[in-house]
């Protein structure tokens, strides 16, 4: 069978896959609204046990998810919009394109909305994973994207981190030739939580772009110093083939409401959008809850500053217990274990703490997302008990 999808059975097939998330929520819910197998929430295969029979999960800390928001403004604008929510929010979407465009200096062409920043990576990944070939990316590193190309018939050249942790420019920049499709960035990087400086992403950037697509996935800038000056958005600006990708699902809390767009080159827009909702997958409520929450810098700032305070917590717990960490610029931390990933997981999630491990470099890690102080001293009582 081919792995080739025409636009419409691609649609088809989200439309399926949603419906299918959506049945498997509402299952369980109906036990419990936190009660969730380690299966579910890592994409194992699940067994036929019972609701019943799982954890009561306490402290979710494995979905990088912003536990103080969404911000007061954007829960009033959601409650504002319930009643002209059965209008389609046309003029809504292009004011907050417009509103994109004037902040980061683009034009409205250079922007593309979706329900979420899944959205675009899926179409960007049929795009640019259609006709074969391969992405190359970091290793490990956010893979949705690379993933989800290789079944429309791409490979996935992967490139390993250097010693501390981070992006390998100079290895990914020799890897690419004529067979790469896009080549891509998450920066900060998921799991590591490690960046790439600005100044060496950027040359990166204007010499690979001449060859080939730059996708740069900037779901966790806000949480680095000067996000702006980090970012990749001035190579837009400067007209280099590099699509940059933000999300609302972190710092703003919108993970449950969905909202994330790509600034990039207008033809490249146009290319991705084939593949895309072009915002209409978004609905009204959430729409004007990103109006709402874009210009809120007082909740931003207020995020940011709960989440340090959490990370440093949790810092301090790593080093009580003997544990190296890996400085991170985002809303989790990874760290080495010293005992089996799946079975630290396990025990953990008896505990109520949901957490989630990877092996890479020979050495198996926890990447813990950062959750309020509550949930992070939560952590600390269960992870003392297996440290």
């Amino acid at each position: 069978m081919s792995t080739k999808l025409n636009r419409r059975n691609w649609l088809k097939s989200g439309a399926l896959m949603a419906a299918g998330l959506t049945f498997g929520t509402s299952r369980w819910q109906t036990a419990s609204a936190e009660m969730v197998t380690a299966q579910q929430l890592f994409g194992f295969q699940a067994d036929a046990r019972l609701a019943a029979d799982m954890p009561v999960i306490k402290a979710r800390l494995f979905a990088n998810e912003n536990p103080f928001g969404p911000s007061e403004k954007a829960k009033k604008a959601i409650t504002e919009a319930i009643n002209d929510s059965y209008m389609y929010p046309f003029m809504d979407l292009q004011k907050f394109i417009a509103i994109i465009a004037k902040e980061e200096g683009v034009t409205a062409d250079h922007i593309l909305l979706g329900a979420g920043s899944s959205e675009i990576l899926m179409a960007s990944a049929y795009l640019y994973g259609m006709h074969g070939g391969s992405v190359l990316s970091a290793d490990p590193s956010y893979s949705y994207l690379m993933e989800t190309a290789g079944t429309y018939g791409a490979t996935w050249e992967k490139v390993a981190l250097t010693k501390d942790y981070a992006h390998d420019l100079e290895a990914m920049e020799k890897k690419v030739n004529e067979k790469t499709s896009l080549v891509y960035i998450c920066n900060p990087n998921n799991p590591t939580g490690t960046i790439v400086p600005a100044a060496k992403l950027a040359s990166f950037c204007e010499v690979v772009s001449k060859k080939k697509p730059v996708f740069v996935d900037e779901a966790y800038i806000d949480y680095v110093d000067n996000p702006k000056k980090q970012s990749m958005m001035e190579a837009v600006r400067k007209g280099q083939n590099v699509i940059v990708a933000r999300t609302f699902s972190k710092v703003h809390g919108f993970a449950g409401l969905r909202i994330g767009y790509v600034v990039a080159l207008p033809e490249t827009i146009k290319q991705i959008k084939k593949y895309g909702g072009g915002g209409m997958n978004i609905c009204a409520t959430s729409i004007k809850a990103a109006l709402a929450s874009y210009t809120d810098t007082e909740y931003v700032n207020y995020a940011i500053k709960k989440n340090a305070e959490s990370k440093e917590f949790l810092y301090k717990v790593l080093k009580e217990e003997g544990y190296e960490y890996i400085p991170s610029y985002a809303n989790f931390v990874m760290f080495p274990l010293k005992m089996d990933g799946k079975k630290f997981r396990e025990e953990m999630m008896k505990r109520g703490v949901g957490i989630r491990n990877w092996e890479f470099s020979n050495q198996q890690w926890c990447r813990v997302s950062i959750g309020t102080m509550e949930q992070m001293q939560l952590f600390a009582e269960a992870f003392k008990q297996l440290s």
